[in-house]
């Protein structure tokens, strides 16, 4: 123990933990808005910065482990009698332990972010990425260490870090995908919705893989010949077998997988319903009297939906996703940097725009125009361009809105009665998938 203290003392082992937790912690909290919205975003985007931090600790290993060439001390070691295993395995739980602080601490600081707004903690999955997280450090470390005594030149660290880049990066590239899942640490990590996890069968195959790195670091570090050292060529065959043996093929398991937790539903105790995700269960209480204001707006419609849902659908292949109802409005649920609902003031027209029904590719009949001087007749404003209103909408044609504008005057002119006759008869036509052009401009009927 007091030989392991001085290697965390004195040994590259913190430095190079200091210098990934610098660069993992900035990368983190120069883009919150990536994880901000719950711990398995956290624990992913962590997972996503080994691409930065796996060659960084590999090339951190192959400088520690050209140490005794570096200080011309290798006769000198080779002749106490002291096993040479037993010397250098202080210097092993040095870099082990330092590296794996270091991340847990990187965890730690996104965690002072948003322990006060993510609720939802899935506490396997979190524990499960992180861990291989943890792992994948050591193996990147180990292996590295393994490397730089075999190959003691002032050039391997460096070209060791390129290498680790280039393999982490088009590593989860290659295809098949259940081999890039395998030997990338950064696969699957990239996040298209609030709803993603990693299969723990694919972080078992991939742990499998950093683990035999890692042991073929230790025969590279601990070997005194060079048939010893080709046997670190046998845990690398292994372990890229049992990996292959243990990972998913299926797509369910491979793409964007979700948590099906995550997903469920969390409602308002009382009437009008305003539901969202568990992940983005800290913030109903902000959405609910936007969602409200907009059921409101809606409900001088005959029949106009009487609830609002979180859209929670992800269009993922072989994903089952909620049904349509006509009684609901599915919304995009958005979070901002600090976790808190992001553009609240989306909502309300979010709701009301297409008068509470779902968009279908399948009906070609609907008009964006009338729809458009409908819905903003009922909020009771000009209408506007979606750009800058709706979060998402980079461009629009000028003509559509000037001739919504246009529409949305002829309602104002009419009573009151006659103008909400026409706007629902666009409300109608729409549920139908029947053609609404010139409804606004004519009595209904």
């Amino acid at each position: 123990m007091n030989v392991l203290g001085v290697e965390l003392r004195r040994s590259a082992a913190p430095g190079a933990a200091l210098i990934m937790l610098v660069i993992a912690v900035a990368a983190l909290y120069v883009a919150p808005g990536r994880w901000a919205s719950g711990w398995m975003s956290l624990a992913m985007t962590a997972r996503e910065y080994t691409l930065l931090l796996w060659p960084l600790a590999l090339a951190a290993g192959a400088w520690q482990g050209r140490r005794e060439h570096r200080a011309k001390v290798g006769e000198l070691f080779a002749t106490t009698p002291r096993p040479r295993g037993q010397r250098m395995a202080p210097v092993l739980g040095a870099m082990a332990v330092a590296l794996a602080a270091g991340y847990l601490l990187t965890i730690l600081a996104g965690a002072a972010w948003i322990i006060t707004t993510a609720r939802y903690f899935p506490v396997v999955n979190f524990t499960v990425v992180t861990a291989v997280g943890v792992l994948s450090l050591i193996g990147a470390a180990w292996l590295g260490l393994g490397t730089g005594r075999l190959l003691p030149a002032l050039a391997t660290a460096p070209a060791l870090g390129v290498a680790g880049v280039l393999l982490t990066m088009f590593g989860s590239q290659i295809r098949p995908d259940w081999l890039a899942a395998v030997l990338s640490p950064i696969y699957g990590t990239s996040q298209h919705h609030a709803f993603q996890t990693i299969d723990n069968r694919v972080s078992g195959a991939h742990a499998i893989w950093m683990a035999a790195l890692a042991v073929a670091g230790v025969v590279l570090v601990v070997a005194g010949d060079w048939r010893l050292r080709t046997a670190a060529l046998l845990p690398v065959l292994l372990g890229v077998t049992a990996a292959s043996a243990v990972v998913p093929r299926d797509a369910a398991a491979l793409d964007t997988p979700i948590d099906p937790v995550a997903r469920q539903l969390v409602c308002t105790d009382d009437a009008p319903k305003v539901c969202v995700s568990r992940v983005n269960a800290h913030v109903l209480a902000a959405l609910t009297p936007l969602a409200r204001d907009g059921l409101a707006r809606l409900a001088r419609l005959p029949g106009a939906p009487s609830a609002v849902h979180e859209d929670t659908r992800t269009y993922d292949a072989g994903t089952p996703q909620p049904p349509r109802r006509d009684d609901v409005v599915r919304i995009p649920v958005r979070t901002d940097d600090h976790g808190g609902l992001a553009h609240p003031g989306a909502v309300v027209p979010e709701i009301v725009a297409g008068l509470g029904v779902e968009s279908d590719r399948d009906c070609r009949d609907r008009d964006p125009v009338v729809e458009r001087a409908a819905a903003y007749w009922l909020l009771g404003q000009e209408p506007r361009s979606d750009v800058g209103v709706i979060p998402g909408a980079l461009s629009e044609d000028p003509a559509l809105n000037a001739e919504a504008v246009q529409l949305w005057q002829g309602l104002r002119q009419l009573p009151e009665d006659e103008a909400l006759a026409r706007v629902t008869a666009v409300h109608r036509a729409v549920r139908a998938c029947a053609d609404s052009a010139g409804l606004l401009s004519r009595s209904a009927r």
